[in-house]
């Protein structure tokens, strides 16, 4: 009963943001660290195996209607990670790549504001509000949405649109990468940024 409750009421919630947000023609989609590295089997198991494909669909729609997208790039200072300037693992996932003018940061620790261009970027182009997607939860997208936020821009983190994997606590026991999941976004919402899925970003794009 409990849990048909708080279903009930999470859908109102939605429903509720449906009728009071916007997404503006102005708005940025922020692609972060949608690279080929992060197929290596050598993360574990990950939660939200669509994510790229939500990742795609919002790109098109972004593209379709000519509103900014910006992507980010990891460039490793590691030479054995999967992120270095040698590996294959550097390069974008091929449905993620910039086409027609696109800006592309490249960036060496977890914010894509730290070192970059992003922020005068952003300003230069007038932008105040953010969709955030890509990779991982808790690591990369969490660290620009926090930066962000603070900066103040108005952030919106994909709940669909990003995923992260399963990791080990101090004692080495495994933390499943669901729960990472949802408690990274937990803590975004409200602080930071707004959390919300893919088909509300969408259905809020269409709206302006």
């Amino acid at each position: 009963m409990r849990e048909r409750k708080q279903a009930v009421l999470t859908k109102t919630t939605l429903l509720a943001k449906r009728e009071t947000l916007s997404i503006d023609r102005d708005t940025v989609l922020l692609l972060i660290d949608v690279q080929e590295g992060f197929k290596d089997p050598k993360w574990g198991r990950r939660n939200n195996p669509r994510a790229e494909a939500n990742i795609a669909q919002l790109l098109h729609t972004w593209r379709v209607s000519e509103r900014p997208i910006i992507h980010v790039q990891h460039v490793s200072q590691e030479r054995a990670s999967v992120f270095a300037p040698e590996s294959p693992g550097i390069a974008l996932q091929e449905f993620a790549r910039p086409a027609n003018g696109e800006l592309l940061v490249q960036k060496r620790v977890n914010s894509a504001f730290i070192g970059t261009e992003l922020d005068s970027s952003l300003k230069e182009r007038g932008a105040t509000t953010l969709v955030i997607v890509g990779f991982t939860t808790d690591h990369c997208v969490s660290s620009t949405a926090r930066m962000a936020g603070n900066l103040g821009y108005r952030t919106i983190v994909v709940s669909d649109g990003t995923a992260t994997f399963e990791r080990r606590s101090a004692d080495n026991t495994p933390v499943g990468p669901e729960i990472i999941h949802q408690i990274h976004l937990l803590s975004l919402e409200g602080e930071f940024a707004e959390v919300l899925d893919a088909d509300m970003v969408l259905t809020l794009s269409e709206k302006e």
